[in-house]
């Protein structure tokens, strides 16, 4: 009896030596199933041998004692977004962009890293030269009314620059796709619904310097008559309105606030 007891005794001193061949005195945090990540000591079910260092070995138990601690989960931590670009082309409807970038990647099973970069519809309305541009947009481009604070404002060139104005539409048709924008600057699309009343906001630059009016607001159109919109942003977002009327300012609910690009 004592010759087993002291024999316990010697193999109890063993066990700290033996245990050390784990994760992280081997250096191994290993991706999916990987029967090479392999080490020696202890399981989670009390047993002593082969051990392993992958991500599977939590779902298998047979990860080696010190793998939570040598290969802790650690998700991707992405950048604040940077500022909006300008419009990729002037005198057109094309789109600005806003990137981030990763400053931690993924480990051990973590998060995965999410889109680096949005791009958002837009519309420049002066030249490179900073010529005002000439062309006409049909059928009214219109964004979420958010998008005016954001928008670079100019000057005319006289200096008295009209004051914007409001044009109240009735929806009468909306394409399936604008319920379907899942992105975040597209996600003010998921209040267009047929039959509600909206308010579009017309402002400088949108505002044309000869006609005073924004492009599509439906000025001289009959009553009732169907006029034309689109979401910038969404292209297979779109559809028809009717104009109500024309007042100095907006006064509908934020989500059903739009304006003129």
């Amino acid at each position: 009896m004592p010759g087993r007891a002291a024999a316990l005794v010697l193999a109890l001193l063993a066990l700290p030596r033996r245990a050390a061949a784990g994760c992280a005195a081997l250096g191994l945090c290993c991706p999916g199933r990987d029967p090479s990540c392999l080490g020696t000591g202890w399981r989670p079910d009390g047993s002593y041998g082969p051990c392993y260092c992958d991500q599977a070995c939590e779902h298998t138990l047979d990860c080696c004692h010190d793998y939570a601690r040598a290969c802790p989960v650690m998700p991707c931590v992405v950048s604040q977004w940077s500022v909006w670009s300008g419009c990729a082309e002037p005198c057109k409807t094309t789109y600005r962009v806003r990137r981030r970038h990763v400053i931690q990647e993924p480990r051990n099973g973590g998060e995965v890293c999410p889109p680096l970069e949005e791009r958002a519809g837009c519309v420049e309305y002066w030249t490179e030269q900073g010529t005002e541009c000439k062309q006409y947009l049909i059928p009214a481009l219109i964004t979420t009314g958010g998008f005016g604070k954001a928008r670079k404002k100019r000057a005319a060139d006289d200096g008295n620059e009209r004051v914007g104005y409001c044009v109240e539409f009735q929806l009468v048709a909306i394409t399936p796709a604008c319920l379907h924008s899942h992105h975040s600057y597209t996600h003010w699309m998921q209040y267009l619904r047929e039959g509600h009343t909206v308010c579009v906001e017309c402002q400088h630059p949108a505002l044309d310097s000869k006609s005073l009016h924004c492009y599509g607001d439906g000025s001289g159109s009959k009553k009732n008559q169907l006029l034309h919109w689109q979401a910038v942003g969404n292209p297979r977002c779109r559809g028809t309105w009717k104009r109500i009327r024309q007042l100095d300012t907006c006064s509908c609910p934020s989500v059903h606030s739009f304006l003129f690009i």
